[in-house]
């Protein structure tokens, strides 16, 4: 054994000994090249995190205390980065700008103001799916697997009330009657629900908000640098792991805008993720996604928007004063679920109301009309 070789075991036991960790060190890499406040902005952020819990690894511009691998070039780090993963030399690497096939997308963590609760923002970059409501039930997944390697056991789900959220929550409904083991949370607002609103994402009501990956990126943006103007991410984790169904590079994504806070945070997010074994999770979330339906309800929603056949002609019942409200259908079947109505001689008007669109009926035709619009999958 070579008088090196000796001195790195001697060097390895003393940090266990110190530190009490006698596993490998995880080493967590970062790109420093592209960010829009300069290199030194991104080693300040790796800086901020050493620890004794893992090393830090750069890439790109170097630095005195850390191992490095220079290059001038972003594409050339981004080469530097897929090959020290694919070896197993890093865990995991933060960086910016990296394109991820269609079905990877990333899993953010901002703090909420005010009570300075965590939440995961499923998903924030990439796309999980083509379709919407897809992406989202995929969304799901992705954020519930990220929560639990990064340590939350049973975290709990919401989701954001834009466009597809009822469809996707329909579906999930549906995959937790078949089996599928997760919670969902409840709005902190009066009327409840698994769709939240503004107001719960401020508060941070559940574990794992859902949403697009557009909205989820705005998301990102605000919640970092609500505090600065906008130019300078503050606060938070960054945009997160890109996760997939079978996909095992555990690469993280900051904004160009990013601050050293933020940097340093997502170094510490990527210890987490790969020492929870991110990818793994995942893969674990889908086979019990799929043993509950997920497949199925995937393909049925793509066949009911393939269907192309002429919308049928039904005839407007009598006008009659509507005050009762359903809510709980999402807005792109709105007029689509009035017209159910119709077809079943119940007279109906859509709406909005403050929770989102709803379905006006009689007081007197409510019960039967909910029961309709539940039997043709409009609400749940």
């Amino acid at each position: 054994m070579s008088k090196k070789l000796i001195s790195e075991v001697l060097l390895e036991v003393a940090e266990a000994i110190e530190t009490g960790n006698f596993g490998k060190k995880i080493k967590v890499g970062v790109t420093t090249l592209g960010s829009e406040h300069g290199t030194e902005n991104v080693i300040k952020g790796a800086q901020s995190a050493k620890n004794d819990l893992f090393d830090i690894v750069l890439i790109g511009k170097g630095h005195k205390d850390f191992e490095s691998y220079e290059t001038e070039s972003e594409d050339e780090a981004h080469k530097i980065m897929e090959k020290l993963l694919d070896s197993g030399e890093i865990a995991a690497c933060v960086t910016m700008h990296y394109n991820f096939p269609i079905g990877v997308s990333t899993v953010g963590r901002v703090i909420t103001p005010a009570k300075g609760r965590e939440m995961y923002i499923a998903t924030t970059t990439g796309t999980s799916a083509t379709d919407r409501v897809e992406a989202m039930v995929r969304n799901t997944i992705y954020g519930i697997a990220t929560a639990k390697a990064a340590g939350i056991e049973e975290p709990t789900v919401g989701i954001i009330n834009i466009d597809g959220a009822r469809p996707t929550e329909k579906i999930l409904l549906e995959l937790q009657k078949n089996g599928y083991d997760f919670k969902f949370t409840e709005s902190q607002r009066a009327d409840g629900g698994a769709v939240m609103r503004g107001n719960d994402l401020l508060m941070g009501t559940p574990d794992v908000m859902v949403a697009d990956s557009l909205t989820g990126n705005l998301f990102m943006k605000i919640f970092s640098s609500y505090t600065t103007g906008g130019d300078y991410e503050a606060f938070g984790y960054g945009y997160g792991p890109g996760v997939g169904e079978n996909y095992d590079r555990r690469i993280l994504i900051l904004s160009r805008a990013s601050g050293s806070p933020v940097v340093a945070n997502a170094l510490k997010y990527g210890y987490e993720i790969a020492l929870g074994k991110v990818n793994e999770k995942a893969r674990e979330e889908y086979k019990k996604a799929q043993k509950a339906g997920l497949d199925d309800f995937i393909a049925a929603l793509k066949s009911k928007k393939q269907d192309s056949k002429p919308a049928e002609e039904i005839k407007m019942p009598e006008k009659e004063v509507v005050t009762s409200q359903i809510s709980g259908v999402d807005v792109m079947d709105l007029e689509d679920a009035v017209k159910a109505l119709w077809k079943q001689n119940i007279y109906a008007e859509s709406g909005m109301g403050c929770t989102g669109p709803i379905v006006m009926v009689s007081k007197e035709n409510k019960p039967k009309a909910k029961e309709i619009l539940k039997n043709e999958s409009f609400i749940s």
